[in-house]
């Protein structure tokens, strides 16, 4: 159990997630403090302006809808460059590394195959 345990750590998974993880909090952060800083202000300015724009009141309570807005911006341009930035490249190095180990098993069988009758005419 302890042996697959440590197979596990030396192949890299472990180490892998954790920078997975520490560049994800930070890319999080970088596109929070980008939605604070531009998208909220913006939403404000264009529903009213001040600290009342992209908020409205019913019976006291304070429901702000701007930092909703924000917060599907935010949601959307992490994903557009999560899509972008690894998914796409991602898909690209698997078929290539598809379309290498297919020429590898078509030269491996044409090897074969010149071997085989190399031998049938002996």
């Amino acid at each position: 159990m302890l042996a697959g345990f440590k197979k596990f750590i030396m192949q890299g998974n472990v180490v892998d997630l954790a920078v997975g993880v520490v560049v994800g909090a930070a890319f999080g952060a970088l596109v929070k403090a980008f939605g604070d800083s531009f998208i909220t202000p913006l939403i404000q300015v264009i529903t009213g302006g001040g600290t009342k724009g992209g908020t409205f009141k019913i019976s006291g309570a304070v429901f702000n809808y701007g930092a909703f807005i924000t917060a599907i911006i935010t949601f959307v341009l992490t994903m557009a460059v999560v899509y972008f930035v690894v998914v796409v490249p991602m898909n690209a190095a698997k078929a290539r590394r598809a379309r290498n180990e297919g020429d590898e098993e078509a030269s491996n069988e044409e090897k074969m195959l010149a071997l085989l009758e190399r031998i049938a005419q002996k």
